[in-house]
């Protein structure tokens, strides 16, 4: 493999500050000094933060809608489900910095909002397919205002629990959370939708539901 271009490595390098400090707490003197590069370098290859920002959210848009793709000539699984979780919330994870503080991101950069809007939108109306997809194959018995509310109450957990997590965290540190602490939203997302399973669906969902549960910080016990 070739050497990272300098363009790559900003925004990978980026990245992992964004992850680790918030983006808040990083500025493009920061990310200069973690590649050693002037900060008249870095800005050669992006005007600001916020362009970098701009460019982190565009690769986190396409993962988002790759993995929202509906299969071609068959009807949906479980399996196929499965994957859409994983593969959103893996999401979350190689980028949790957009969703520790998006409502800040999104006030800063009205181009970012638009295309935020539109992502929303988007992943919405894949929501509402991939659900009533799931009610055509036998597994889900919901009406159509239902498949409504799974797919918005979905997005809502997708998108705020970064921020939850954050909120049962001791300190301000996100290197706290975990790549299974993310992961646990998908129980979450589960625990959404058995009330709809049919029964066959409910046996093969189940496993699945321990396999993703893991305890959270400070979680209250019930």
């Amino acid at each position: 493999m070739g050497k990272l271009k300098t363009r790559d490595r900003i925004l990978q390098t980026s990245l992992v500050l964004f992850n680790a400090k918030g983006e808040r707490n990083v500025t493009t003197n920061h990310i200069a000094a973690e590649l050693a590069i002037s900060p008249g370098n870095l800005y050669y290859h992006f005007r600001n933060k916020q362009q970098i920002i701009f460019e982190l959210y565009v690769g986190y848009e396409e993962e988002i809608k790759s993995t929202l793709q509906l299969p071609e000539g068959r009807g949906l699984t479980l399996e196929d489900k499965r994957g859409y979780l994983e593969g959103i919330f893996d999401g979350m994870w190689r980028y949790r910095f957009l969703h520790r503080d998006i409502e800040h991101m999104l006030a800063s950069d009205p181009e970012l909002r638009k295309r935020y809007s539109e992502l929303a939108r988007y992943s919405l109306q894949r929501g509402n397919a991939i659900f009533q997809g799931l009610v055509g194959a036998g597994y889900l018995k919901a009406t159509p205002e239902e498949v409504s509310a799974l797919s918005a109450n979905s997005w809502i957990i997708m998108t705020s629990w970064v921020g939850f997590l954050r909120t049962l965290a001791l300190d301000d540190a996100d290197e706290n959370l975990t790549s299974m602490m993310i992961k646990r939203g998908v129980y979450q997302i589960m625990t959404l939708e058995r009330a709809f399973l049919t029964e066959f669906a409910r046996k093969q969902v189940e496993p699945m539901m321990d396999e993703f549960f893991t305890p959270l910080p400070r979680e209250v016990e019930v």
